[in-house]
C-alpha cells in the first residue's frame, strides 16, 4: 500500500457511515432547496405573464439599489433567467449552510465527542475522515444539482445546467471553507459559527456590489462566491468560464484543509481554546449556559438588526415594484394580510424573520442535546444542580433570545423604514408566540425522545417551507394552518386578535412542561 492510499484507508466505509447518519438531514435540506427553486417558474409566469410586465421589472431592478442588494440584478426576461434571479442567491446560501453543517458534523463534531479517536485506532487513514466528510457534502450538492437541472430543463437545458452547477459549486466552496475552519478551531459550534460568518460576509459583499452596479460588474460582487453565481448568468448567455472560479476555490481550499489536517493531532486545533473564567464567575448553571451561547446570541442579534434595516429600507421600492401587478399583490396579501400594500409587505417581511427566528430557538434548545451527548452535562449534574435547573439556563437563552432578536429586528425596521415604529415593533414581538411553539416542540423531543431531538430541525424547516413557498403557490388554507405562524394576526395593518396568540403561548408552555417532565424521568445518554 502506498503512502497516499494509507492516508485514505477506510474512506469508503466512513462515507457509507456518514450517508447513513445523514439519511434524513440531507434529503430534507435538498428537498426544501429544490422545491424553493422549482416552484418559481410557475409563480413568476403568473406574476409577470406579459412582455410589458417583464420589461417593467427589468427597469425597476436597474434603478432600485435596495432591491438589487436583496436579490441581485436581472439579466434577461425569460422565465429561466427570472428564476435564477429570484432564488439563485438564496438557493446557493441554503446549499452552503447544508454543506457546512455536513462537513463540521463529520469532522470537528466527531473529534470533539471523542468518537474520531476511537475510529482512528482502527485501519483508518489520517485524511480519511476529512475526505469522507467532503464526499458526503459532494453527494448532497450533486443530488441538488441533478434535481435542479431536471426540474428547470424545460426553461432551457444549457441554463438549467449552468444554474445547477453554480448552486452546487457554491455549496462546495463553503464545504471546503468549513473543512479549513474545522482544522483551526477546537469547537464544532465555533467552526459552524465562523463558517456561517464567512457566508454572511459573502452575502454582504455581494449586496454592496449589486447596490453599486446594475450588471454585477462591481469588484465587491466578484469577491463573493454568491456573486459568482449571478455572474454565471444562467439562462442569459451563460458565462461558462465562471465555473472555473468555483472549481479553483474548491481545489485551493481543499489543499489547505488537507495540509492542516496532516499537521495536527486528533482533537487538537491551530487556534488554542481560551481558558475558562476563574472560579466564581460561573457560579450557576444559567451563567454557564450564557457563557456557552453568548456568541451565538450576539451573532443572531446583529444579523436580525441588519436584516430589519435592509427590509425596512426596501419597503418603498418593493411597493413600487409590485405596482398594479394584481398577482404579486395577492401573494403579499396572503403573506401579510389584506391591508394596504406597504403594510402587507412589512407584515410579510416581519413574518419571514419570525420563521428564521424559529431556527435560532431550535439551535439553542438542541445545545442541551449536544451537552448531553458529549458527556459535558454529567459533571454539571453531579453537583447540586437538578436537571430542570440545568435545562432552564439554556431554555432561558433560547426563548429569551428569540424575544431579543425580534426586538432588534423591529429596531432595524425603524432605522431602515423610519415610519410606523410602534406597530412594526409590536408585529415583530408578536412573532415570538409562534417561535416559542417551535421551541416547545424541540424541548419535547429532547426530553422525551432524545435520539430524535434533531427532528426539531425538520419541523422548523417544514414551517419555513410552508411560510415561504406556500403563499406563492396558493396552497390551501389548511396547509398554511399547519404552521403556528399561520394563526398570528397580520400586523401592521390588520386587526389585533389576542385569542390565537394566547393559545399559542399556552401550547408553548405545555410543550416545554412536557419536555422537562420527560427529561426528569429518563436516563441521560451515555
Amino acid at each position: 500500500m502506498n503512502r497516499t492510499s494509507s492516508r485514505l484507508a477506510g474512506t469508503a466505509v466512513l462515507l457509507r457511515f456518514a450517508l447513513r447518519r445523514d439519511r434524513v438531514l440531507i434529503p430534507v435540506w435538498v428537498a426544501v432547496n429544490t422545491l424553493m427553486v422549482l416552484s418559481m417558474p410557475n409563480t413568476l409566469k403568473t406574476l409577470y405573464g406579459t412582455p410589458a410586465e417583464r420589461a417593467g421589472l427589468l427597469h425597476q431592478m436597474a434603478t432600485d439599489t435596495s432591491l438589487r442588494a436583496m436579490v441581485g440584478p436581472v439579466f434577461d426576461d425569460s422565465l429561466g433567467a427570472l428564476t435564477a434571479w429570484r432564488v439563485g442567491i438564496y438557493a446557493a446560501a441554503l446549499a452552503a449552510v447544508t454543506s457546512l453543517l455536513v462537513v463540521v458534523r463529520h469532522t470537528r463534531d466527531e473529534e470533539e465527542s471523542g468518537r474520531q479517536e476511537m475510529v482512528s485506532s482502527g485501519m483508518v487513514g489520517r485524511r480519511a475522515p476529512l475526505t469522507a466528510a467532503l464526499l458526503t457534502a459532494a453527494v448532497a450538492n450533486a443530488a441538488l444539482c441533478v434535481l435542479i437541472v431536471a426540474g428547470l430543463a424545460g426553461q432551457g437545458a444549457a441554463g438549467a445546467l449552468a444554474f445547477g452547477l453554480g448552486v452546487a459549486g457554491a455549496g462546495m466552496v463553503f464545504a471546503t471553507t468549513a473543512a479549513i475552519v474545522a482544522q483551526l478551531t477546537e469547537s464544532a459550534r465555533l467552526a459552524r459559527g465562523l463558517t456561517a460568518a464567512v457566508l454572511g460576509a459573502a452575502f454582504v459583499l455581494r449586496a454592496a456590489g449589486d447596490s453599486a452596479s446594475f450588471d454585477g460588474s462591481s469588484p465587491l460582487t466578484w469577491l463573493s462566491p454568491l456573486g459568482w453565481l449571478e455572474n454565471l448568468r444562467a439562462f442569459a448567455a451563460e458565462r461558462w468560464w465562471v465555473l472555473l472560479l468555483f472549481a479553483a476555490a474548491v481545489a485551493v481550499q481543499a489543499v489547505v484543509a488537507y495540509a492542516l489536517a496532516g499537521r495536527r493531532d486528533i482533537g487538537m486545533s491551530f487556534l488554542p481554546t481560551r481558558p475558562g473564567p476563574a472560579a466564581g464567575r460561573l457560579g450557576t448553571a444559567g451563567a454557564l449556559a450564557w457563557r456557552l451561547q453568548r456568541g451565538s446570541v450576539l451573532g443572531w442579534s446583529i444579523g436580525f438588526f441588519l436584516a430589519g434595516a435592509v427590509y425596512g429600507g426596501m419597503t418603498d421600492g418593493a411597493a413600487r415594484l409590485v405596482g398594479d401587478n394584481a398577482e404579486a399583490r395577492k401573494i403579499f396579501q396572503r403573506m401579510g394580510g389584506q391591508s394596504g400594500l406597504t403594510d402587507a409587505f412589512l407584515a410579510a417581511m416581519v413574518g419571514m424573520l419570525g420563521l428564521v427566528a424559529a431556527l435560532h430557538v431550535v439551535s439553542c434548545v438542541l445545545r442541551l442535546a449536544g451537552e448531553e451527548a458529549s458527556s459535558r452535562a454529567e459533571p454539571v449534574l453531579a453537583a447540586a444542580v437538578g436537571r430542570v435547573r440545568w435545562a432552564a439556563g439554556h431554555l432561558l437563552i433560547a426563548f429569551g433570545g428569540s424575544v431579543l432578536i425580534m426586538l432588534l429586528a423591529g429596531l432595524g425596521f425603524a432605522v431602515g423604514y423610519g415610519r410606523q415604529i410602534g406597530p412594526v415593533l409590536g408585529a415583530c414581538l408578536l412573532q415570538v408566540a409562534a417561535v416559542w411553539v417551535i421551541g416547545g416542540i424541540a424541548v419535547l423531543l429532547f426530553g422525551v425522545v432524545p435520539r430524535g431531538a434533531t427532528a426539531a430541525w425538520g419541523v422548523a424547516g417544514a414551517v419555513l417551507l410552508i411560510g415561504w413557498i406556500g403563499p406563492a403557490l396558493n396552497v390551501p388554507r389548511a396547509v398554511l394552518d399547519l404552521s403556528p405562524f399561520g394563526h398570528l394576526p397580520k400586523l401592521p395593518g390588520g386587526g389585533m386578535q389576542w385569542e390565537p396568540v394566547l393559545v399559542l403561548l399556552g401550547l408553548a408552555v405545555a410543550l416545554v412542561g412536557a419536555g422537562l417532565a420527560g427529561l426528569r424521568r429518563r436516563d441521560l445518554a451515555g
